[in-house]
């Protein structure tokens, strides 16, 4: 046994004083279950199992926010997109570094407690970058996916490694870029790789030993209900991955997930069919993962309209019902309101251009109008939106998420052949430009801040009224965005952009409240929390961690 130095022996041990100086250490369940009452410490990936992103701390407000002032800055060591979201619990913050590090870090000062590095197999590959989105925590132990698919549990104290189960095979471009959901006594993963004919599943492994408790395919094999929206063996490696952390509704006893894309990505008269249950919600039970419903947005998908939104859940008066919904800005370009109890289409319409479609059946099925060869549609490879997470305001009754506006791709599709660990894509695409060679995002734009428009892809933060689908304001920005939400009890809305600028803006009426220049792109979304009575706000921009308090 390697000797401890003595540096990381004193690190540990004052870290190990601060957490047993809170009374309620240990992160239980019913603490996540009860995360609204605790609305200092934001305990999951979207703060609550709810996943609306929404916060209760009210101490910065429209009147003070523009007194906000950087407290501490953490510097990324690894350069590239930094899509991590932190998990602060007690005054400890957890983030994750690309591509599989941990950090546990003072969420007063930044200063690093423990950190962990994960080495990932050789041969690990992921289509879109090195990328983690976070951890989850349960009890005295913090749970992060690899690269190269495996499920690591890691001492909350020391960052030691407990344990490391096998998620998937790495051979076949198996990956977890997901942050894990905690529920029960279970850890949550889903799996990447849909770019590489996977066959996409949801698994759930014992929280305390790392045994896999249950599994299910995303992709119904012979004999199962829905096998027959595929033809021949296209299920086998038919992807619909899943790699964005779902919801949980205790009471029902439902998890949620969203649904990638079926494989290859742009041929679907490759892959004759429905290719159930890509592009798709669904719903599992928690103790079994049976498939209790799922609702399929995009049939034969033939556009990479992966479903891998965030699903938030609300409840609310529907139509002068109380109702159990499920809300979903979709990235081909329509928003959804579903029945989560059943998954009972209630209403859908388009919130950017969509010529994919030309509208949705009483039953939410599109009524598919393709384009012909060479031929743009909108919404583009990218969506209308994606993967970065909205926000649910019980306050304001509003749902607030990025949109890609004139936006489009041409697609050209070509057949693939399915080979072990590499890309099984069906083609390619072009994204549309005002003319050849032309650049496709931020022409002629000089306004970084409101207020104008242009042809060609730009980024609105809108906000939408679940009750009526339609945007009660939208707000511009310079660029198109991969920033996600957070709004709060004093109906301030937090949010970033491509061109650096982390926003707070009045969630009652779009108004620009304060904003401030970070230097980077910012991607994934800001996240609230209170220390010793004080508010901080998190918020990532290129290859930092900046967090914001009012003025002392």
């Amino acid at each position: 046994m390697k000797p401890i130095k003595p540096f990381i022996f004193i690190t540990c041990l004052i870290f190990s004083v601060v957490v047993s100086s809170f009374s309620n250490a240990q992160l239980s369940y019913e603490r996540i279950l009860n995360a609204q009452d605790e609305p200092q410490n934001w305990l999951t990936y979207n703060g609550g199992y709810m996943a609306q992103r929404h916060s209760l701390l009210d101490q910065i407000n429209k009147n003070n926010v523009e007194n906000l002032e950087l407290k501490w800055v953490l510097q990324n060591q690894v350069f590239g997109a930094w899509q991590s979201n932190p998990i602060v619990v007690d005054g400890i913050m957890y983030v994750t570094e690309r591509p599989n590090s941990v950090m546990a870090v003072d969420a007063v000062t930044g200063r690093v407690f423990w950190k962990y590095r994960h080495q990932n197999a050789d041969n690990a590959l992921v289509c879109c970058g090195a990328n983690n989105r976070g951890v989850a925590v349960l009890n005295d132990k913090v749970y992060m996916g690899t690269l190269d698919a495996h499920l690591v549990a890691l001492d909350r104290i020391n960052g030691q490694l407990l344990w490391k189960a096998e998620v998937g095979d790495v051979d076949l471009a198996y990956s977890v870029t997901m942050a894990p959901l905690a529920v029960k006594d279970k850890i949550m993963v889903g799996v990447g790789g849909g770019e590489f004919g996977i066959r996409g599943y949801v698994a759930a492994f014992d929280a305390e030993t790392g045994e896999e408790a249950w599994k299910t395919y995303t992709i119904p094999g012979p004999g199962e209900p829905g096998h027959d929206s595929w033809e021949g063996d296209d299920w086998e490696h038919g992807g619909a991955p899943v790699w964005i952390t779902g919801s949980f509704d205790p009471e029902l006893n439902l998890t949620y997930w969203g649904v990638g894309n079926p494989g290859p990505d742009w041929n679907a008269g490759q892959r004759p069919g429905d290719n159930l249950y890509s592009d798709s919600a669904i719903a599992l039970n928690a103790d079994t993962g049976e498939l209790e419903w799922y609702f399929q947005f995009t049939p034969n998908d033939a556009y990479d309209y992966d479903s891998v939104q965030v699903p938030v859940l609300a409840d609310m008066v529907w139509r002068g019902e109380p109702k159990k919904l499920m809300l979903w800005a979709n990235r081909n370009g329509y928003f959804y309101v579903l029945d989560r109890t059943n998954g009972e289409f209630l209403e859908g319409k388009p919130y950017v251009q969509v010529n994919w479609s030309s509208g949705l059946d009483e039953n939410g099925r599109p009524i598919p109008t393709p384009q012909p060869e060479g031929m743009p549609t909108y919404p583009g490879n990218q969506g209308g939106t994606n993967w970065y997470p909205p926000s649910f305001s019980p306050s304001t009754g509003l749902f607030y998420f990025s949109a890609w506006e004139n936006y489009a791709t041409i697609y050209r599709a070509e057949e693939s052949e399915y080979i072990p660990g590499r890309a099984f894509l069906g083609g390619g695409f072009s994204v549309l430009a005002p003319s050849p060679g032309a650049p496709t995002i931020g022409i002629g734009r000089t306004n970084p801040i409101n207020n104008w428009t242009d042809e060609v892809g730009y980024a609105a933060l809108k906000a939408m009224d679940p009750q009526t689908g339609e945007a009660v304001w939208s707000y511009n920005q310079f660029d198109v965005s991969d920033s996600g939400m957070l709004t709060t009890a004093s109906d301030l809305l937090f949010t970033g952009g491509r061109e650096g600028y982390f926003h707070a803006i009045d969630a009652q009426s779009g108004d620009l409240l304060w904003n401030v220049g970070l230097g980077g792109q910012i991607v994934m979304a800001p996240v609230t929390f209170m220390v010793n009575g004080v508010q901080y706000v998190s918020v990532i921009s290129g290859n930092s961690l900046s967090t914001f308090a009012l003025e002392d």
